[in-house]
């Protein structure tokens, strides 16, 4: 008794077993009159785990521009931050500081 040989189609996994990039976003950090650079250098250290130094650039940038980009990353981790940034809460060396920074997201290009 003779085997049957089988043959099977080529399979095609290129297009499908790609993994799809989610497009980069940028986590933009406003400037304002209300916060010391005190503040936005911790802000960067709890929320983004940044060292001094590059919480000290930030600000400088943000002071200097007006505006900052701290981070890039996907969309939803993007928001995240932003929001952090949003429940940070006012700065306590700056009486008139009465709330949290702004920040926002744009997609990077």
């Amino acid at each position: 008794m003779a085997a049957e040989t089988l043959t099977l189609p080529e399979k095609k996994t290129k297009e499908k077993d790609k993994v799809k990039q989610q497009p980069p976003y940028h986590v933009i950090l406003l400037n304002d009159d209300d916060h010391t650079f005190d503040y936005v250098i911790h802000m960067m250290q709890t929320l983004f785990g940044y060292p001094r130094e590059k919480g000290y650039q930030i600000a400088l940038e943000v002071h200097t521009r007006g505006k900052a980009i701290v981070l890039t990353t996907t969309k939803e981790h993007a928001e995240l931050k932003r929001d952090q940034i949003h429940a940070f809460g006012p700065d306590p060396l700056l009486p008139r500081s009465k709330g949290s920074m702004s920040a926002i997201i744009e997609p990077a290009e």
